[in-house]
């Protein structure tokens, strides 16, 4: 899927931004991530609420390979290829994951809370003291050495 494909996908959608990512593109609209446009289709966010729907289309969650194992990704589902042809229910799907990506992004603790609470959990440490480190003598300058005699 090229850019130019998207942008006429999600045109009822409303505006959306694409930005390149993995092997193919990253989208977003209001600052959230809610769909990926790979090289194997198109994966919407899906949670629980929207999962069903995905599964009576016989749809199945984003996996990649690596050496070792498979691994699933059950937060983005792969579209269903009837809905590019309906431009209007391809909207409400839309829709429907850019809500579980909001939602999915209101479960998630911001990442300056976690580091404060457990700061807050912990008792205060001692400061340690400043060790000092001697200055070494410049090679330029004879400071604490004597000066040489002419002989």
């Amino acid at each position: 899927m090229d850019r130019e494909f998207l942008i006429d996908l999600f045109a009822d959608f409303g505006p959306v931004a694409i930005r390149k990512m993995f092997s193919g593109y990253g989208i977003s609209a209001d600052g959230i991530n809610f769909a990926l446009a790979l090289r194997a289709g198109l994966f919407f966010r899906a949670d629980e609420t929207t999962i069903p729907d995905y599964e009576a289309e016989g749809s199945k969650p984003f996996q990649y390979s690596t050496r070792a194992k498979t691994v699933l990704v059950n937060s983005y589902w792969e579209l269903p290829a009837r809905l590019f042809d309906d431009s209007e229910e391809f909207a409400q799907w839309a829709r429907a994951a850019l809500a579980a990506a909001q939602r999915a992004k209101v479960k998630k603790r911001p990442k300056g809370k976690k580091a404060t609470k457990k700061a807050a959990s912990k008792p205060a440490k001692k400061a340690a003291k400043p060790t000092k480190v001697p200055k070494k003598a410049s090679k330029k300058s004879p400071v604490g050495k004597r000066a040489r005699r002419p002989s």
